[in-house]
């Protein structure tokens, strides 16, 4: 392997994109494992794992994995469930861990079957209800610890039985700290950006609140005993549990959820990630990465966790480009463990259900709730579906039912559309376009500086993927011709796709111009801005002949004015 080309090809990038990451991993960390029975540093025993393991054996070279909010919340459910029915977490450890363990090895098959491809299939409106209830989840759970009170069992369900505790058992110090700490974390950024905001909340009040008040007052980390300072022992209790089969049946539910959601939030990750370094992602071995990560985060008695998308985003602009930087997060948190684990007990337990209540916050899919007068009712339907099934039945279940949805939604427009005597055509795979008979005349006089796409068929869930793909594939010219007459419908993920590509064209200096685009698909790119913010209205033509005319005019005159300039960003 070269050293310029290998995984020891950018160490200072690598070391400074790993360990900012790690900064920014270790807040989250303490808070997500305070969030379940294990306690904070089974949070941090998970990031040291899976940030190293899946460094080493996924499929995405910048990506930095740990502990996250939906693979928490359903470890937090299994815990509670594991202690009831056992009486104690050392009795319920052995079968929390073999759940764990058997995800990682889920995911594992999931990666040496070839799953991985087909996870780009699962519509945007899916993702967004399962994403948003996960975050109203979190805000919901953390309530009562962000007033100073421990949080019942039962997930969301439990903690709005107890909500009306709060007035009578409120702890003001816990109350005033938690306040504190989200205040901060929006008030950094305004500040400076060099620093992660939830790092300068976790020191700032921990420091205030310890030596400012009397720390029997409010709850902390080392309330239900001290923090280990030490590397962990491997946990085999776990194989008497996998000798069980009745065990197993009943926690391959749990196992199931988390392999699945794992395998969804990571590769989710892995494409915003593609995006930014402009390299491509080995899904399926992504997949088996994290399995192994999960699988070695179990054994040490660590939290699952998957592909963080905010750690994974400033690796890449620290500096971060090869598997190295997820080593040097890793190993940064273990020091850390090793090093200051006495001072991290200190910090109080309102501080870390600040930082999850601003995690909850942002979590949730603004942009697509911000839509949903405007997208096609039964995407915002399916959105609405999910949300509510995440938050008040099961993760899994909401994924499922928002899965079938869909594909049955989708299945009755394209139904309607043949009955209409639509003329759209199926999606096929992309080739080299072949000019169609009516716009043939173009180039004879556009040379290399006109590119003609053709969409046949709808603009779907099932499709957005390939169409991204194909538009990147687009050589550099002067104008990109998209015609749109044998587009009959675009749901909410082809819409986002459509955003997505024409703000990579506009970043390169590409003009874009729309021919044909009528009924459905239009109103759907006026609804969301698309039309005049990314294409003028005057650069939408009716028919390949009314474009043809001005194309003449417009490569003759290169004092033409350009676009107006655009700020538009992608907030998925």
């Amino acid at each position: 392997m070269s050293i310029k080309t290998g995984i020891f090809s950018n160490i200072k990038g690598d070391l400074f994109g790993g360990v900012t990451a790690g900064i920014v991993a270790l807040p989250l960390a303490l808070a997500f494992g305070a969030q379940t029975e294990l306690g904070a540093v089974a949070g941090l025993y998970g990031a040291i794992a899976l940030g190293i393991l899946t460094a080493l054996f996924g499929g995405t070279k910048t990506q930095i994995s740990g502990p996250t909010a939906p693979m928490t919340v359903v470890a937090a459910v299994l815990i509670t469930d594991a202690i009831s029915k056992t009486g104690s977490l050392a009795e319920a450890l052995p079968i929390i861990v073999a759940t764990f363990i058997l995800a990682g090895m889920l995911q594992v098959l999931l990666g040496v079957i070839k799953v991985g491809k087909y996870i780009k299939y699962i519509p945007y409106p899916v993702v967004s209800g399962f994403m948003s209830g996960i975050g109203v989840i979190i805000i919901i759970t953390q309530l009562l610890p962000f007033f100073g009170i421990t949080a019942p069992s039962g997930g969301a369900f439990g903690t709005l039985k107890s909500i009306h505790k709060i007035p009578e058992f409120i702890n003001y110090y816990s109350f005033g700290i938690a306040l504190a700490t989200v205040a901060l974390i929006y008030l950094t950024p305004q500040i400076t950006k060099k620093v992660p905001p939830t790092l300068v909340a976790l020191i700032i009040i921990s420091a205030i609140a310890y030596f400012a008040f009397d720390p029997s007052l409010y709850l902390r980390i080392n309330s239900n005993g001290p923090l280990p300072t030490r590397l962990p022992h491997i946990q085999w209790d776990f194989l008497e549990v996998f000798a069980d089969f009745n065990t197993m049946v009943h926690i391959f539910e749990y196992s199931a959820t988390l392999a699945i959601l794992g395998a969804i939030d990571s590769l989710l990750t892995s494409v915003i990630a593609d995006n930014m370094t402009k390299e491509k992602h080995n899904s399926n071995r992504e997949l088996i990465g994290q399995g192994i990560g999960n699988i070695g985060a179990a054994l040490i008695g660590g939290l699952p966790g998957a592909g963080a998308t905010m750690r994974t985003v400033i690796n890449i602009k620290s500096g971060g480009k090869t598997r190295l930087s997820g080593v040097f997060a890793g190993l940064l948190l273990a020091a850390v463990l090793l090093g200051i684990g006495k001072l991290v007990g200190q910090i109080p337990n309102a501080v870390l259900a600040g930082i999850l209540i601003t995690v909850g916050i942002s979590i949730i899919d603004y942009k697509g709730i911000s839509h949903i007068r405007n997208v096609p009712v039964s995407d915002a339907a399916v959105m609405v579906i999910v949300l509510a099934l995440t938050v008040f039945v099961d993760l899994l279940i909401a994924v499922a039912v928002g899965l079938v949805l869909s594909s049955l939604l989708f299945m009755k427009k394209a139904s309607d559309l043949v009955e209409e005597g639509s003329k759209a055509e199926p999606l096929k795979d992309y080739t080299p376009e072949k000019p169609w008979e009516d716009e043939k005349g173009i180039s004879k006089f556009v040379g290399n500086q006109v590119y003609i796409k053709h969409i046949n068929g709808p603009l779907f869930f099932g499709a957005s993927s390939g169409f991204q793909d194909m538009m990147k594939a687009i050589p550099e010219v002067k104008v990109l011709i998209i015609r749109m007459c044998k587009v009959p419908y675009v749901d909410q993920s082809g819409l986002y796709a459509m955003e997505e590509a024409l703000l990579q064209l506009r970043k390169k200096g590409v003009r874009i111009v729309f021919t044909g685009l009528h009924g459905q698909a239009k109103d759907m790119f006026e609804y969301i801005d698309i039309i005049p913010d990314l294409v003028a209205k005057e650069d939408c033509f009716d028919t390949i002949n009314d474009c043809e005319a001005w194309l003449k005019d417009y490569l003759k005159n290169e004092t033409s004015p350009a676009q107006p300039s655009v700020s538009r960003t992608n907030e998925n």
